[in-house]
């Protein structure tokens, strides 16, 4: 997850929020949701962190969107090649500063699931991993590392 330094200055322990996927509409439907709820929308493209010359370059790899009453809304496109089930496309994030509350959920989720990205340091800095739990609910955990 890619967060602003604004984010980073004011991150909490952790927060839980519905991460939204979409086949390639995702930068629509969160401009769309910005015109409904307001707030700051910060969107990132594949190309940005490390396909710059690919297929999926203008395909939207996180977008955020953060609001005044609280809301925090996440979106990504997905990328060619793997399976898009307009119905199922919700996904819980849990994501913050504190690592060790953090991993232990990674943990406890992933427990008896399927490890869809191994929980591990990624491109953006952050340590990231998304599972599947036992009962087939989609979960996404991001430690956020201070740049």
């Amino acid at each position: 997850m890619l967060l602003s330094s604004d984010e980073k200055e004011t991150a909490v322990a952790s927060v839980l929020n519905p991460y939204l996927s979409f086949r390639a509409e995702a930068r629509q439907a969160m401009e769309f949701y910005k015109s409904v709820f307001g707030g700051t929308l910060t969107v990132n493209t594949f190309g940005e962190f490390g396909s710059p010359e690919g297929a999926d370059a203008d395909k939207i790899m996180h977008a955020q969107l953060e609001t005044e009453k609280g809301y925090r809304l996440m979106a990504a496109d997905t990328p060619t090649g793997m399976d898009h089930n307009p119905g199922t496309n919700i996904t819980v994030s849990l994501s913050g500063d504190d690592a060790d509350d953090l991993r232990g959920y990674w943990d406890k989720l992933s427990e008896g699931g399927t490890v869809t990205v191994p929980f591990e340091k990624q491109m953006w800095g952050d340590e990231f991993g998304s599972c599947i739990d036992k009962f087939g609910i989609p979960w996404m955990v991001n430690v956020v590392h201070q740049a």
